[in-house]
């Protein structure tokens, strides 16, 4: 194992990076090599300086820029070998699951207290992964509350009928890219409404974009 670690951490707010220094400071094995306010400078540090030997990136989410999922993904990427240490006041369930398909190596609530912050770091470079016990309930929360909800499928007509309310097209227009009349077309609208569960146009276009009908 190694007698000395080497990390970077990235985070756009100063008390936070501060707090953290304060308690890094005290482990004479751990040495901050760089504290950065966007996950762009990370990279740009990592690619400039390749041999500089980091261990870990502690990391927040939001941050301007390039964020910390954004970060993940590209340590992971370039730089397989380094560790990364997610750092966040967010509990989002498909946050965290985008990160752990990007192998982060770990999930801690700013939030959690001192000795859970360096236990979680301690292990990571020890070679294990770290998620808090809170951000592993939410996770399982989530995929709970998955399974209960009953899956929506939407037929091909349904998704493009959908796609173009969300694109803001009236219904005349709808029915005429389609070939279809209008009074189809405002059927689609109410049945698409009352079948996803939402009150209004609104609704649907919220539905679509997190289904990614409109990338």
């Amino acid at each position: 194992m190694k007698s000395s670690f080497s990390i970077i951490i990235a985070d756009d707010h100063a008390m936070f990076l501060d707090g953290l220094k304060s308690i890094l400071a005290e482990e004479e094995h751990i040495n901050i090599e760089l504290t950065a306010k966007t996950g762009e400078q990370v990279i740009k540090y990592l690619r400039i300086n390749p041999d500089a030997g980091i261990d870990l990136v502690i990391t927040d989410i939001n941050m301007p820029k390039m964020d910390g999922i954004a970060l993940n993904k590209a340590i992971k990427s370039e730089f397989p070998k380094i560790k990364t240490l997610v750092v966040s006041m967010l509990e989002d369930a498909n946050k965290i699951k985008t990160l752990t398909e990007n192998k982060v190596n770990g999930y801690l609530s700013k939030n959690a207290e001192k000795q859970e912050l360096l236990k979680a770091i301690k292990t990571i470079l020890n070679g294990e992964n770290y998620f808090s016990p809170r951000i592993k309930q939410v996770v399982m929360e989530a995929m709970f509350a998955a399974k209960t909800e009953p899956e929506i499928i939407l037929t091909k007509r349904e998704k493009e009928v959908l796609k173009l309310i969300a694109e803001e097209f009236t219904t005349q227009e709808i029915a005429d890219k389609l070939f279809l009349s209008k009074h189809t077309i405002e059927s689609y609208r109410k049945n698409l409404i009352s079948k996803l569960g939402v009150r209004n146009l609104a609704g649907l276009t919220r539905f679509a974009v997190e289904q990614g009908l409109l990338d």
